[in-house]
C-alpha cells in the first residue's frame, strides 16, 4: 500500500512541475500571439479596404472600422463576418464604401475540409462578392450570382450570410442631404 502512495506523490510532483512549466510559458507567449493577431486584422484590413489609410474602431455588436483617406475623408468601413460553417467559424475581414457596397472580403480564419470549404481561401472565390449589395447576395443554389465552392455549399452560405447577417447589425451614421450625421 506504502508503494502506491508513493507512487501517486511521484506522479502528482511531476504533474505539478509540468503544469507550472506551461502556465510559465504561456505567459510568454500569449503576447506575442495576441500582437501577431491584431498586425494580421490590421493587414487584412488593409487589403480589403486599400484606399484607406487610416483605421478608427467604432465599438459595436459587430463593431468596425471606418476607413480614411490622407484628407480624412470616410472612404468606408471594414468590419469581421464569422458563422459557424461546416466544421468550423469561418470569419471573414469585409470592406465596404461608404454606401455598403462590398469592396472586397478576406477570409481570415477558418478549418472547414481540406480540398472542398478550405477553398474559400482562393482569390477565384472571394473577388466574386467584390461589387455586391447585400440584398443582392445570394448562393446560386438558391437563385443567386454567388458560385458555390464544390462540394462546400454550406461554406458558401455560411460566408454569403455572415456577410449578410453583420451588415444588418451594422449601425453606421448615415449622413444627411444637409451635411447633418445622424
Amino acid at each position: 500500500m506504502k508503494y502506491y502512495f508513493k507512487l501517486g506523490f511521484v506522479l502528482f510532483i511531476i504533474t505539478a512541475i509540468a503544469s507550472g512549466v506551461l502556465a510559465y510559458m504561456n505567459t510568454i507567449t500569449q503576447p506575442i500571439i495576441e500582437e501577431n493577431q491584431r498586425v494580421a486584422q490590421e493587414k487584412a484590413r488593409k487589403e480589403v479596404l486599400p484606399s484607406a489609410i487610416t483605421f478608427e474602431e467604432v465599438a459595436g455588436d459587430p463593431s468596425y472600422y471606418i476607413g480614411k483617406n490622407a484628407e480624412e475623408n470616410i472612404v468606408g468601413y471594414t468590419f469581421v463576418a464569422s458563422l459557424y460553417g461546416y466544421s468550423s467559424d469561418v470569419q471573414t475581414m469585409v470592406g465596404v464604401n461608404p454606401d455598403l457596397v462590398i469592396v472586397k472580403i478576406k477570409i481570415v480564419s477558418q478549418a472547414e475540409t481540406p480540398g472542398l470549404g478550405a477553398n474559400c481561401e482562393k482569390l477565384e472565390f472571394q473577388t466574386q462578392f467584390s461589387g455586391m449589395q447585400k440584398d443582392r447576395m445570394l448562393v446560386d443554389k438558391d437563385g443567386g450570382t454567388i458560385v458555390s465552392l464544390t462540394g462546400a455549399t454550406i461554406t458558401t452560405r455560411t460566408i454569403t450570410n455572415s456577410i449578410k447577417t453583420a451588415m444588418d447589425k451594422l449601425d453606421i451614421p448615415t449622413e444627411k442631404t444637409d451635411g447633418r450625421i445622424e
